[in-house]
């Protein structure tokens, strides 16, 4: 899964005395026909087909408005709730549009939270909503930025607490990752090599958790064995449903390796 980077390092110095903000997507809610669960069970099954072909963007984008008109806000379906989360937050990434990229990731994390919601025992909207609200972080350091963290860090121990192996163990991924990124404000690097290879024993074909446990090592002065980890990259087979976070993987641990050895 592609990587979820938190830029708080420089949120640091900006937003310390800021006040937390974000919009609500969901605040006014539109009127409309109740949907069916027909309609509900042809618009996941569409949305997912469209998913598959997300190198094309405009895929993905007509998957996202898929699941759109099948939100019921007379009724919430957990299933449609969470997959339009995850689908807004791979559109975030892929769209090179400031604006849509923005409205992604923010009506993302409102369908996750709504889905978190409905089943708190499941780990989807947990996850969802701490990825997408990640990302928000890092695109808009003024208006979320690091008072976000906390946040993040409680969806994806969350998820690791109802589901340790859930989106190929990517939660201890990004548990990982803050670590790393927030070293300034207390992170440990020897925490998120402890995080990460809690994952590896739940998950061994995550490019991005080696990929990251190499930074990690690195980070600790084992330069020998965040060689390996970037080696295991390289030989690594690519997931098909993941193929352009498989390549960026492979494209990071080369520069690494070019760069580091």
């Amino acid at each position: 899964m592609k990587t979820l980077k938190f830029a708080f390092l420089l949120v640091i110095v900006i937003t310390l005395c800021l006040q937390f903000g974000c919009t609500t997507t969901d605040a006014v809610e539109p009127t409309g026909p109740t949907v069916t669960p027909e309609i509900i069970a042809s618009s996941l099954t569409r949305s997912e087909d469209l998913f598959k072909q997300r190198e094309d963007v405009a895929k993905l984008r007509d998957a996202v408005n898929t699941l759109r008109k099948a939100r019921d806000y007379k009724q919430r379906n957990f299933e449609v709730e969470w997959r339009f989360a995850k689908l807004n937050y791979f559109l975030g990434k892929q769209s090179t549009d400031e604006k849509e990229s923005n409205t992604a990731f923010e009506e993302g994390r409102d369908a996750a939270k709504i889905a978190s919601t409905l089943e708190p025992q499941k780990a989807d909207g947990y996850f969802w909503y701490g990825a997408t609200l990640g990302e928000l972080s890092r695109k808009n350091m003024l208006t979320v930025g690091v008072k976000s963290l906390p946040d993040v860090r409680a969806a994806m121990e969350k998820v690791v607490e109802l589901q340790p192996g859930y989106q190929n163990s990517s939660a201890y991924d990004v548990l990982g990752q803050i670590e790393l990124e927030t070293r300034m404000l207390g992170g440990k690097a020897e925490k998120a090599v402890e995080l990460l290879e809690k994952a590896l024993e739940t998950e061994k074909d995550n490019m991005n958790i080696h990929l990251h446990l190499a930074e990690a090592y690195l980070a600790v002065k084992k330069d020998g064995e965040a060689r390996k980890q970037l080696e295991k990259v390289l030989s690594m087979k690519h997931n098909p449903d993941f193929l352009i976070e498989c390549r960026e993987a492979v494209e990071k641990a080369k520069k690494l390796l070019a760069t580091k050895f």
